[in-house]
Formats: C-alpha cells, sequence, structure tokens
C-alpha cells in the first residue's frame, strides 16, 4: 500500500465530507422548504459553481480514464473526435438558457419531470419519464462505482470490497446530508482538482516524452496513423466523428442532469458566466486529458489495457505524492457524476412518484426522511450490485445517455419553444427514442454502424418526427406559456 499516493486522497475525501456538514447546515436554516433546497439547492447557484458543476456532472470516468486510453489507442483521431464534448455546458444553457429556469420558477418545478407533468398534464409522460430515468441512471450509476472502486483499488493497493466500500460511504455521506448544494460545492472544488491535475500531468507527460517534437517523431515512427484525423487503422470515418456533435452537443440538452442545471442557477448574471467559465474548462480537460493518452504511447508502449493508462503514466511521471494529487482528478470527476445521478435518481423517486402520486398531501417531516432513506437506499443497492456487477448493468451504461437523450429531448426542447406540442407528441417522442435506440444498438453491433454514424443520430430525428406528427394529428391545441 503507497502511503504517499493514499494521504492526499484522505485529505481531499476529508474536504468533502466537510461540504456535506456545511451543506446540511443550509439545509436545516433554509426558509425555500425542504425540497427546493435539498433538491434544488434553493435556485442560489452562482455563476462559478454552474459552471463547474456542469463540467464535473458531464465529466465522469469516460473524461478521465475511458477517453483518454481510446486516445492511446487510436491516436490524434479521437482527440478530433473529444472535442465535439467542448460546446456541452454551452449548448445546455443557451437553448434552455432563461426560458427554462423561468418557467420552472413559474411552475416550482423542482425535478425535470417537474416540468414535464406541468407542460404535459399526463401521468403517461411524468411515469414514461420516471422509469426511463431511473433504469438508465440506474445503471449508469453503478457502472461508475465500478470504476471509482478500481481507481482506489489500483492506486492503494487495498481489495475491491474496501476499495468499493470507503468509495460508496465517501459519496453516501455528503449526498445524503447534504443533498443537491453538497453536490453542487463539492462538483466545484473536484473541477478544480480536475483542472489542476490535468496540467500538472500534461507537463510532466511532455518532460517525460522528451518535448511534445520527440513524442511525435515516436509517434509517427510508430504509426503515421497515429497522427491523423482517421485512428490507427483508418476507420474513423468523417461522418462518424461528425455525428459525435449529435450526442455530446445537441443531444445533451435532452440529459436530465444536465438540464436540471440549467433550473438552478440565482440570476441571469451567473448563466452567463457560467457559459464562459464551463466553455473554457470544458475545453482545456477535453483537449488536455485526450493528448495525454496519446503522448503517453511513447512513454508507456504496450500497455494492454487502456483505461489504466492513466493511473500509470502517472504512476510512472511523478512522484508518490503528487500522483496522489493529481489521481484525485479522475477520482473526482467520477464521484462528481455519481452524486449527481444518485441525488437524481432519488428526486425522481421521491418527487416525481410519491408525492406525485402516492401522498401529495405528505409533511416535510416525512419527506424529509424518505428523501435521506431512499438516498441512502440507492446507494446501497448501487453497492450491492457493484460488489458484482451483472453484464446488463455494464451493458446499459454503454448506451444510458443516448437513451436518455432519444426519449428527452423533443419533450423538453420542443415544449419549452413549440406551443403546438402536446401530451400525445410527447408520448409517441419518448417511446420512438428509446424503442429505436435500443434496436438500432443491438443491430449496429451485430452490423455495424448504418450510415457511418453514431447510433444515437437517426433515433434522435425518429423522436423528432413522431413528437411532430402525432402533436398536429391528435387532437392539435396551442399551449399557453
Amino acid at each position: 500500500m503507497n502511503t504517499e499516493v493514499i494521504i492526499p486522497l484522505i485529505i481531499f475525501l476529508g474536504v468533502i465530507f466537510f461540504i456535506g456538514f456545511w451543506s446540511s447546515k443550509k439545509i436545516e436554516s433554509s426558509t425555500g422548504g425542504f425540497l427546493q433546497e435539498y433538491f434544488l439547492g434553493g435556485r442560489e447557484l452562482g455563476g462559478f459553481v454552474l459552471a463547474m458543476t456542469m463540467v464535473a456532472t458531464y465529466g465522469s470516468a469516460s473524461s478521465f480514464l475511458g477517453g483518454p486510453g481510446t486516445a492511446y489507442t487510436m491516436g490524434f483521431g479521437w482527440v478530433l473526435l473529444s472535442m465535439t464534448q467542448v460546446v456541452t455546458g454551452y449548448f445546455v444553457l443557451l437553448v434552455l438558457g432563461k426560458k427554462f429556469a423561468i418557467l420552472a420558477r413559474k411552475y416550482n418545478a423542482i425535478t425535470l419531470i417537474d416540468f414535464l407533468k406541468v407542460r404535459y398534464n399526463s401521468t403517461a409522460v411524468v411515469l414514461l419519464a420516471a422509469i426511463s430515468m431511473i433504469i438508465f441512471l440506474f445503471s449508469a450509476m453503478t457502472a461508475q462505482w465500478v470504476g471509482g472502486s478500481r481507481l482506489i483499488e489500483s492506486l492503494t493497493g487495498m481489495k475491491y470490497t474496501t476499495a468499493l466500500f470507503i468509495f460508496a460511504v465517501s459519496v453516501l455521506v455528503y449526498v445524503v446530508i447534504g443533498g443537491f448544494r453538497a453536490v453542487a460545492v463539492t462538483d466545484a472544488v473536484q473541477g478544480g482538482v480536475m483542472v489542476i491535475g490535468t496540467l500538472i500531468l500534461l507537463i510532466a507527460v511532455i518532460i517525460a516524452g522528451g518535448g511534445v517534437p520527440n513524442i511525435m517523431q515516436d509517434l509517427l515512427a510508430e504509426n503515421p496513423r497515429l497522427l491523423t484525423p482517421y485512428g490507427n487503422e483508418g476507420n474513423l470515418s468523417a461522418a462518424y466523428v461528425s455525428s459525435f456533435w449529435i450526442l455530446v452537443g445537441v443531444g445533451v440538452v435532452g440529459l436530465p442532469q444536465m438540464a436540471v442545471r440549467a433550473m438552478s442557477y440565482k440570476n441571469t448574471r451567473s448563466m452567463h458566466r457560467a457559459l464562459v467559465i464551463g466553455t473554457i474548462v470544458t475545453g482545456f480537460i477535453m483537449l488536455n486529458m485526450h493528448l495525454i493518452g496519446i503522448f503517453a504511447r511513447p512513454i508507456l508502449p504496450g500497455v494492454e489495457i487502456a483505461d489504466t493508462v492513466i493511473p500509470l503514466v502517472t504512476l510512472k511521471v511523478l512522484p508518490a505524492w503528487l500522483a496522489g494529487i493529481v489521481l484525485a482528478a479522475p477520482l473526482a470527476a467520477i464521484m462528481s457524476t455519481v452524486d449527481s445521478l444518485l441525488i437524481l435518481v432519488s428526486s425522481s423517486i421521491v418527487k416525481d412518484v410519491y408525492i406525485n402520486y402516492i401522498k401529495p398531501d405528505a409533511s416535510e417531516k416525512s419527506i424529509k426522511r424518505l428523501s435521506f432513506g431512499v438516498t441512502t437506499l440507492l446507494g446501497s443497492i448501487v453497492f450491492l450490485l457493484a460488489l458484482n456487477p451483472p453484464d446488463l448493468l455494464i451493458f446499459l451504461n454503454l448506451f444510458a445517455f443516448g437513451g436518455l437523450e432519444a426519449a428527452f429531448i423533443w419533450p423538453v426542447v420542443l415544449g419549452l419553444y413549440w406551443s403546438y406540442g402536446n401530451k400525445y407528441g410527447a408520448i409517441a417522442s419518448m417511446i420512438t427514442g428509446i424503442i429505436s435506440y435500443i434496436a438500432l444498438h443491438f443491430y449496429n453491433e451485430a452490423y455495424g454502424n448504418l450510415f457511418g454514424v453514431h447510433t444515437v443520430v437517426l433515433p434522435i430525428i425518429l423522436s423528432l418526427l413522431a413528437y411532430v406528427a402525432f402533436s398536429l394529428t391528435i387532437r392539435k391545441t396551442k399551449y399557453q406559456f
């Protein structure tokens, strides 16, 4: 067990716990009601915290482990593809922007499903949305817990179950007691850790490789295709790379964990500041982490498991104590994604199902107990699943985000801007998006990508057609915002 690596990680976790306790005091002193504070931070997020919580929520194990590992394997083509993510936060706030926040306040919406409930006045829309969210996000969350535990295991030498227990307790303590505010503020801290860790590691890798010109020469000598936009085997087509603008640009508007942040900021100035800060930070992290992945190839040749590239190269090029600080970045990325998903699934069960349809007149005291209990229970179930995760959950994680985008993007965006959108269009769009995405995923796995584009593209187009067609042909009505 490497003590010098562990100490910075323990300090990092100590800061996270402190934020959780601080946030719990804010909940107790809040005048806006428990639900408003616990699940939405009292709608008081400033520009910096809003930007960093969006960056940290979106940046997960794939951004710090899987993505750089793929860049290590495929070369600069994957670095180019990863840069489509730069627009993520900008696009979400630009599209949803002021109108979504204004309507959320008008409807007193605390979750995305709250907005859908008032906008469409349909039990079917609410239940379909809640079920989709719980299934997809639950699977994604379990896989993230496995990733976080594997990272702690590889850094500390602990057994996997011990690492999983530490990770689970760390996340649960500050999420259960601190709610959304704890998630948002810890995301801000974790976002800062990501930026600093990325910068330190990039510099260290470039120095270890003898400078950028030497690294480029080594890559050119090994395989000239590593320096092209088409991948190490020439299999990254222009259509496939371009289609990622849908998956991580346009489609991200439909991700509930991103959309809910667009209703949590304090004022217009905060939103504008978050647009700028979020775009810069996302671009910095995505570009440099993926560059680290490909730059590590000459330093660590022959790595068989690509996901281990970042931990391995960090331990190789940095002193142990500094490696511990830097490796807090991928741990922060995983934790910040997990905490956001956990609070989102909890709010879907408590607010969108229990309060809406089971006990609308529940007292604040019972809601508080239920919220703490549900969040703890969800975390415990995820812990048990992560002990020996079934293949189905890992499989679902691969297309969870795409499935959510196909389900939610048009009911949210057109529900916001198109007055003729109605519940029939929303139901048809969600069903069409989910079914076509899953079916096309199986098809692409068996026969290769249809039309050479990412799986998410066609379902988003089909769900758009379904939304418009059913809204106009079945009881066409005009909604008054």
